[in-house]
């Protein structure tokens, strides 16, 4: 489970395909005697598991590898050598809880329609596949590339956000443009909601 606070930005230093398999190596700031075979780490709003991790020039280098469903629903299996990605690591019981609770079980991707730049701020609207529409609501919360965000508006298939300077500094959203594709998790407590007026 995570908050979809970003605590580090990696980078993709390499990726292979071996048959229906994707593996990643990504360097980050992570010092490499925290990091554990097993352990889950969510990746631009992916869960990911550790496969392995290595030391380079001072820096922590971590493995992980993508199957089938993942490559399939999610925007890792366009990552290529130096795409850069959000970070964070799985939430410990005690820890606070500072965004929304996020599964890193990505729902969909959802596409960059517009991008605003203020002063400070910066606007984004979204575009979401039409199962996941009805998920999104104002004033909720939504999880994009691993970053808890509060929508603003929603008309239809689209949502808007706003980010403040410090999510533009510590993330990889300042890097985000008009065409890109981020991966979505809708918030949980919609989801179960849904899927208890269905049932019912």
């Amino acid at each position: 489970m995570f908050t979809g606070i970003v605590s580090a930005v990696g980078a993709v230093v390499s990726a292979d395909e071996r048959n229906d398999v994707r593996r990643l190596a990504v360097m980050c700031d992570y010092p490499i005697a925290s990091i554990e075979m097993g352990a889950s780490i969510l990746l631009s709003g992916i869960c990911m598991t550790v496969v392995g991790s290595d030391d380079s020039a001072g820096k922590t280098v971590i493995e992980f590898e993508a199957g089938p469903e993942t490559l399939t629903a999610t925007t890792v299996r366009d990552w290529e050598v130096g795409r850069r990605i959000n970070l964070e690591r799985a939430l410990k019981i005690g820890d606070e809880l500072g965004g929304h609770l996020v599964s890193g079980h990505v729902d969909g991707v959802a596409e960059v329609l517009e991008r605003e730049d203020f002063a400070e701020t910066t606007r984004f609207r979204f575009e979401v596949p039409e199962p996941f529409a009805p998920f999104i609501a104002a004033k909720g919360s939504v999880a994009l590339d691993g970053t808890s965000l509060t929508v603003n508006k929603v008309d239809g298939r689209t949502f808007d956000c706003m980010l403040i300077p410090h999510t533009l500094k510590v993330t990889t959203w300042n890097e985000r443009k008009v065409g890109d594709k981020v991966n979505l998790e809708v918030d949980q407590i919609a989801r179960y909601v849904a899927r208890l007026m269905a049932a019912a």
